[in-house]
């Protein structure tokens, strides 16, 4: 599993530059993905695209006692694989 503590060792290494700076590089990126997340769609070249849907409000069942109750909906994160990030995991 890659972290940010492990981006963040790649990007000083690659760089040579100081842990530190690279930490802040890699909060930096974060913070504004967040920021931009409102827009519904945060698109990377040659990465992909990290998107949300709300999924619709709905019933449910509990199976034991059969009762229905009221599911609210909620916001679902997908990430999509760019054709380039395919290729290269392929």
């Amino acid at each position: 599993m890659t972290t940010k503590k492990c981006i963040s060792k790649n990007i000083a290494s690659e760089l040579g530059i100081p842990l530190k700076n690279s930490n802040d590089i890699v909060n930096s990126f974060i913070k504004v993905i967040k920021r931009k997340s409102s827009t519904k769609i945060v698109k990377l070249s040659g990465f992909g695209s990290f998107y949300y849907h709300q999924t619709p409000k709905r019933v449910g069942r509990n199976p034991k006692t059969k009762e229905s109750y009221i599911i609210e909906p909620i916001k679902k994160l997908n990430f999509r694989a760019s054709n380039k990030l395919r290729k290269t995991l392929n």
